[in-house]
């Protein structure tokens, strides 16, 4: 997150996600502390959930600690071994938004700006972030608001997960406690001597007679988590990056390609040399104003072609304001994968056809991660469920069930149609759909298909009749009647068109 990246009207969002401990999966299973000294005593310097259950907190001394719970799991405290996982933890988050402020007090703080509909949502990218910190074995909080300073009090002491919309940061900090503001615990102390524990009590005090007991640090505090604070961006020494800067600010799109052109071939040099690819790409704007715009692509596969990679962040530079001009810009690797060299196609017969994957990546960003895909098969006898979208370059199936003929097109849901037909296994003679009469010149069938019992109760008993028919004018459906025309636990006989030939 840039520190001049916020706007008085539509300050950026930031997801914070703190307390992570990084300790692995095993030493979490019981109660669990580790140890530091204040200067004049060993205190308990961070404490797993099993220990808090138990009445022990950090900044407890270590001798009270053991004596509520004798053979309770001490460990030294690493502050530095910390921090590294932190930090190699924000790089992991460089996934989720290319803006991250740097990872301190066991917090990471992200600015999602634009980039939450990628995961479906802002509920969904919290959810995901949240699984993903989950099965990795990290104890995760998280909140999402419209500055950093809401977003952290939230994530230490709001609900997990919280998502706050746009004003009305006041109203959700109000019933938190004082420290979420993070003031200093004498001060803290000090304004609960006046009965001031929670966040909205402060907002409703007279700024003037606080100030000259406490000074304007509580007041500021307040006011940097309801309008904002700046930010300074952090990356990893690992991420791969290029930065160029100008002496004369850019304004045009075609000076803008040119300089984008020249980034991605000097990456794509240091990416041959350490046999890698890219699958992220972030590029950073620096305007003349001291703000920062950015954009995303992604590949499909780890890639490191020159051409294809400034193609597709050249098609996003209608997305860019220059405003006054661009001073400066840099491009970020935040994910790379291995890549080794291929061998080229030499020509003879037998050759397979070129690499789509640079198709696939120019459709995905132009139309959305999730609108690329492939189909595959998967085990159920019911239409609407044999089939499932995978990513466009996983491996196509080997082949498709053939056992019955299927349309090209189906329906989902079907569409309710009228038809004739003679009870209890005779074919439609007729169906309306649109509004249309269509007679029927031929039709094969029935195919019955049951319900799956193992996944809902109501279809226990429920099947399914389908038919492929041809109308006069040649045309060719699929439809299907519930019911078997003489048990009505079957079906209600109701006639559906589920696809087209």
């Amino acid at each position: 997150m840039h520190p001049r990246s916020y706007r008085p009207l539509a300050a950026p969002k930031c997801a914070a996600a703190p307390d992570t401990q990084g300790l692995p999966k095993g030493l979490t299973e019981g109660p669990l502390v580790t140890r530091a000294h204040n200067g004049r005593r060993q205190v308990v310097a961070a404490a797993n959930a099993a220990a808090q259950a138990l009445g022990i907190s950090p900044g407890m001394p270590l001798a009270e600690a053991e004596a509520r719970l004798p053979g309770l799991a001490v460990h030294e405290a690493a502050p530095q071994a910390d921090q590294a996982a932190l930090e190699a933890l924000g790089a992991w988050c460089l996934r989720y938004t290319p803006l991250l402020a740097a990872p301190a007090e066991a917090a990471l703080l992200l600015d999602i700006t634009g980039c939450a509909h990628l995961r479906g949502g802002e509920e969904a990218l919290l959810a995901d972030m949240l699984g993903e910190l989950q099965a990795a074995g990290y104890a995760a909080r998280a909140a999402l608001a419209s500055t950093p300073g809401a977003a952290w009090a939230l994530a230490r002491f709001g609900q997990n997960p919280t998502i706050v919309p746009d004003g009305e940061e006041a109203a959700a900090l109000a019933a938190l406690p004082m420290a979420a503001l993070r003031l200093p615990p004498d001060m803290v102390q000090g304004l609960a001597l006046l009965g001031l524990e929670r966040i909205g009590q402060l907002a409703e005090m007279p700024r003037a007679s606080l100030t000259r007991r406490f000074g304007t640090a509580a007041h500021r505090a307040l006011d940097a988590a309801l309008q904002g604070e700046p930010i300074t961006p952090w990356l990893p020494e690992a991420v791969l990056r290029q930065r160029t800067s100008f002496l004369e600010p850019l304004l045009t799109a075609e000076a803008l390609a040119i300089a984008i052109q020249r980034l991605v071939a000097a990456l794509c040099d240091e990416l041959a040399r350490i046999d890698r690819g890219a699958r992220i790409l972030d590029m950073h704007f620096e305007r003349v104003d001291g703000s920062v715009q950015s954009l995303r692509v992604g590949t499909a596969k780890p890639s490191r072609a020159p051409l294809h990679l400034a193609r597709m962040l050249c098609e996003k530079l209608d997305t860019v304001a220059p405003g006054f001009g661009i001073e400066a810009m840099r491009l970020v690797v935040p994910l790379a994968e291995p890549l080794r060299p291929q061998q080229s196609s030499a020509g003879f017969a037998g050759t397979p056809h070129g690499d789509i994957a640079a198709l696939v990546d120019r459709l995905s960003n132009r139309l959305g991660e999730g609108r690329v895909f492939r189909m595959a098969p998967t085990p159920s006898d019911v239409p609407e469920r044999s089939a499932r979208r995978v990513p466009p370059l996983t491996a196509p199936p080997s082949t498709w069930p053939l056992d019955w003929p299927r349309p090209v097109r189906v329906f989902t849901p079907p569409f309710p149609i009228e038809a004739i037909a003679a009870l209890p296994d005779g074919p439609p003679a007729a169906f309306t759909w649109q509004r249309q009469r269509r007679r029927i010149r031929r039709a094969d069938g029935p195919e019955r298909i049951r319900g799956e019992w193992w996944r809902h109760e109501a279809e226990t008993t429920a099947l399914r009749d389908y038919w492929q028919v041809e109308d006069e004018a040649g045309r060719r459906y699929w439809l299907f009647r519930r019911g078997d025309g003489q048990d009505a636990a079957t079906g209600d006989l109701r006639w559906f068109l589920h696809g087209l030939f």
